[in-house]
């Protein structure tokens, strides 16, 4: 009983199948750059590799991708990944694969995630409509339609994660890498918009046992905050004056280090939902990172820091860690 990994040696891929050899279960990881954790090397839109890859397959966790880091340096149609995704959809259905879980991102809902000036912090459910912004978000979506599609007429199990920030690298952003320590980034953002790697794999797991009961479903996978819809307004506004209210430590453990605080966030992703149906329980939050702090310097979580980082291309860039679009 095999559960296929495609996109095994990238970051989340290898996190799958390290955990999946752990836990003792059989993993096939495909990509189409070679690792550590990749037992084959090929292209999900070979139609014939996929074919062969199904055989004995229960579960297929599809991670592969390219990144928003990407799209300043490929084409639009290096984007279009559709097809492998398709490939990989007909072929578990033909094969009777029980579980298909696709790795989305946050980034599908795009414009739909950034209010007016002056109105609330966008409170990001699952019921909101996408609006992509750029070619991987549009792309993604695609693919998110593809699974729904094969859900409903051919019964394969499938479930959509849209997955938060976990991506270790630096901030794309100039302004915030030279004024927070890159810990100090990512703490603030366990907030309203990170999550930790480790986190991220038991979720997909999770969804391998639910997708065959599940039919389809979508759900937000990132930290669960410590704010609640009632407190749009203000996180707008003064987000220091509700995180006294709700985390006071934060201050005492941030002025040990130097760090600050954003003094507005502009949306909160909801994991409510995938809590709720997936039982799901994060263990890594910003009251977490806070006790966590108080003994150790490092945020990640032991699987993140054995993963470590992965980066998007094979070149340095002079203007940050990836060129921005």
């Amino acid at each position: 009983m095999t559960i296929l990994v495609t996109g095994s040696s990238g970051h989340l891929g290898e996190a799958l199948v390290r955990t999946l050899h752990a836990d003792q279960r059989e993993v096939l990881g495909i990509d189409v750059l070679p690792g550590a954790f990749t037992q084959l090397v090929g292209s999900i839109t070979d139609r014939g590799l996929v074919r062969q890859c199904m055989k004995g397959v229960t579960a297929v966790l599809h991670t592969a991708t390219l990144h928003k880091p990407h799209v300043a340096t490929h084409s639009r149609q290096d984007f279009v990944n559709v097809t492998g995704t398709l490939d990989l959809l007909e072929e578990a259905a033909a094969a009777g694969v029980t579980a298909f879980v696709y790795t989305s991102t946050t980034s599908v809902f795009g414009d739909a995630l950034v209010p007016p000036p002056g109105e609330p912090a966008a409170w990001v459910t699952e019921e909101i409509i996408p609006v992509p912004k750029n070619i991987y978000g549009v792309t993604k979506a695609a693919a998110e339609d593809l699974c729904q599609l094969f859900a409903r007429n051919h019964s394969l199990g499938a479930i959509v994660l849209r997955t938060s920030r976990f991506f270790p690298e630096e901030d794309d952003n100039r302004a915030v890498r030279e004024g927070h320590a890159d810990a100090n980034v990512k703490a603030n953002e366990f907030l309203h918009r990170r999550v930790d790697l480790e986190d991220v794999v038991s979720a997909h797991l999770l969804a391998i046992r639910h997708a065959p009961s599940a039919g389809f479903a979508k759900y937000i996978i990132s930290a669960t905050t410590p704010f609640s819809r009632d407190d749009a307004a203000e996180l707008r506004s003064d987000l220091l004056l509700v995180l006294r209210r709700y985390v006071p430590a934060f201050e005492a453990a941030y002025a040990r280090r130097g760090w600050t605080m954003a003094s507005s966030i502009d949306r909160v992703y909801v994991n409510a939902r995938a809590r709720a149906e997936l039982g799901w329980h994060p263990r890594h939050d910003f009251r977490s990172l806070l006790a966590r702090l108080r003994t150790d310097d490092d945020i990640r979580s032991p699987l993140a820091r054995e993963v470590g980082s992965k980066g998007y291309h094979d070149r340095a860039f002079r203007d940050g860690p990836y060129p921005l679009e």
